[in-house]
């Protein structure tokens, strides 16, 4: 009997041992289990691909393993209800864990992981509703506690597996043509801004996220008898978090003046007959939210500059940026070489969409000689500077250090009258650059501006800076080493009102200033990075004009007209053996031009 009882036992364990194992290898009814779903980011905002996550039971044992897709997610499906745990892991990133994770039946807890170098943390943002959604012991202590301590929920509508759509290859293309003519060329700090005669962009987007551009600006030079062209490419990537990075590359060449000829030779022994100017720039820039209202841009561009010898050098620069909402905004910037487009935008007002690539575009490095070497000119600037806005004005003020290196000078002489060594032609007006060496400044500015409706502004400012003036004005030689001998070290400031705005009838866009300075500075003024300040010597008007087109026309036209210095302000007498001569910082110049915008 003992024996018989003993057989029948064992049969019937084996019998529930079985049973057993096939009601555990069945899985579990989507009623009676819950999920686990996530995205794992960086500081930033950036989704994470390949990242390790691991599921723990309530015993701390690991039950499940995964990695996130293209996207960042991940998902545990088909859970018993229960309490677990995660703990998410990738290179260069320090782990994440989260404990006590309820799952009901019929419910999805989503999470947020949130990967950083110093600290990881991850954040339960939200329940899947459902018939058994029953609030866990955790949730009900994060309400009772106080409301600035409780986590932010946010739905997630990326986490659900929903079908994907096929986004274009290419969307909201754009473009412009912009047919110009007028004077030779403008010099200002950043360098020569010819007007080379036709300028064209095309920007269009890349399935969705990706924004690509390119421009050019193409013409003839009467001067040199030979084509002049330039060439830029720009790419920028839209990533979450408001991280925008941007590559830019940009090509430049040019012939030099025939009339260099005519002048004394430049370098003793070589023929008549020099090699173009060629330029290339690459840029990278970027930009990060660091927290609310704290943003950080940087970059770099590496430039190189080949004209007799090549010339290499690396630009970086950066901009800190803190907007406290009413108690303004607080800027500081680093620039150093010729400072990006991205960073001159503020002080761009009313201007198109490709304004801003089309005048980087268009900017000629400087171009000078030192001891029969070429050298270009470059600047370097630490500056800081606030702008508030209380009521209808806003008030701005900036200071700044800056060191600039190889100044080059404009001189207007008549034909045959300037010699030596290191006078070249410049590249685009009938005079010559003269290479003045080192300077450091520091100077101030501040301003302010009175809102007038919406359509109207009116701004005055007053400057102060370091500068470049003439101990006489009488010459015996006229070569570049007596002019370089009469320059002197002084202070230069100015006065300036702006009027800008725009009419209401016919749309007409326009800005208007006028700025009083010290006669006999001789250097640009600085170019601001943390204001919209815009220094101009003289009369400055600039004009848009929109024209009415048909209505089958796919896009819209554009005149404008850009007059700068028209008093011709600004410029420092010399007398080069009884005939006159001017040093210039700012040229007088008249542009028009008619634009197609589509």
């Amino acid at each position: 009997m003992n024996a018989r009882r003993a057989s029948l036992l064992s049969i019937g364990a084996s019998l529930l041992i079985c049973v057993a194992t096939v009601r555990a290898a069945a899985p579990v009814p989507a009623k009676l289990s819950g999920s686990i779903s996530g995205v794992v980011k960086n500081a930033a905002g950036v989704r994470q691909m390949g990242a390790v996550v691991i599921l723990y039971n309530r015993s701390e044992r690991p039950i499940q393993r995964t990695l996130t897709n293209e996207r960042g997610e991940f998902s545990f499906d088909s859970l018993l209800p229960d309490v677990y745990s995660i703990r998410v892991t990738l290179a260069t990133f320090l782990p994440a864990l989260k404990r006590n994770i309820a799952v009901q039946p019929g419910m999805q807890s989503l999470l947020e992981v949130n990967l950083a170098s110093v600290f990881s943390s991850i954040e339960l943002v939200g329940l899947a509703p459902g018939p058994a959604a029953v609030i866990s012991d955790e949730w009900k202590w994060v309400l009772r506690g106080p409301r600035d301590t409780r986590p932010v929920l946010r739905a997630l509508p990326e986490v659900a597996k929903a079908p994907r759509r096929n986004r274009a290859a290419f969307g909201l293309t754009r473009g412009m043509v912009k047919v110009s003519g007028g004077d030779e060329g403008t010099v200002s700090t950043l360098g020569a801004e010819p007007d080379l005669g036709t300028a064209f962009a095309l920007a269009t987007t890349l399935f969705g996220a990706n924004h690509l551009q390119f421009a050019g600006n193409v013409g003839y030079s009467v001067e040199a008898a030979a084509p002049v062209a330039a060439f830029r490419t720009s790419f920028r990537r839209e990533l979450p978090g408001g991280v925008a990075p941007q590559f830019g590359l940009t090509m430049r060449q040019l012939d030099l003046p025939v009339r260099m000829a005519a002048g004394q030779a430049l370098l003793a022994g070589q023929r008549v007959g020099f090699p173009p100017l060629r330029a290339v720039s690459a840029t990278l820039y970027d930009r990060n939210n660091l927290s609310d209202g704290l943003t950080f841009e940087y970059g770099a561009s590496l430039d190189s500059v080949a004209f007799f010898d090549r010339l290499n050098y690396v630009s970086p620069f950066a901009r800190l940026s803190y907007d406290g909402g009413s108690k303004g905004v607080f800027r500081f910037s680093y620039a150093s070489g010729t400072p990006p487009a991205e960073l001159l935008k503020t002080g761009l007002e009313n201007t198109a969409e490709f304004e801003h690539d089309l005048a980087l575009l268009a900017l000629f490095p400087r171009v000078s000689l030192w001891g029969g070497r070429a050298q270009v000119q470059r600047a370097a600037s630490y500056e800081a500077g606030y702008r508030v806005r209380t009521g209808s004005r806003t008030f701005s003020a900036a200071a700044y250090t800056e060191t600039v290196n190889h100044a080059a000078l404009t001189l207007a002489a008549p034909s045959g009258l300037a010699s030596g060594a290191d006078l070249l032609p410049d590249l685009f007006t009938r005079g010559w650059v003269l290479d003045a060496g080192s300077l450091c400044r520091t100077g101030y500015a501040a301003s302010v501006t009175q809102h007038l409706g919406e359509n109207l502004e009116v701004t005055f400012g007053f400057t102060g800076s370091g500068a470049l003036t003439t101990a006489r004005s009488a010459l015996d030689r006229g070569d570049s080493e007596e002019l370089r001998s009469i320059l002197r070290p002084g202070r230069r400031h100015s006065l300036s009102a702006r009027v800008a705005g725009t009419a209401p009838v016919t749309g007409t866009r326009f800005v208007a200033s006028y700025q009083w300075a010290s006669l006999n500075s001789v250097v640009p003024p600085h170019v601001y990075t943390t204001q919209p300040l815009r220094e101009g010597v003289g009369l400055n008007v600039l004009v848009r004009q929109p024209i009415p087109s048909p209505g089958a026309w796919p896009g819209r036209l554009e005149a404008s007209a850009e007059l700068r210095n028209m008093l011709a302000q600004g410029y420092v007498p010399l007398s080069l053996s009884g005939r006159k001569a001017w040093l210039v910082h700012t040229p007088r110049s008249v542009r028009g031009g008619l634009s197609f915008i589509f």
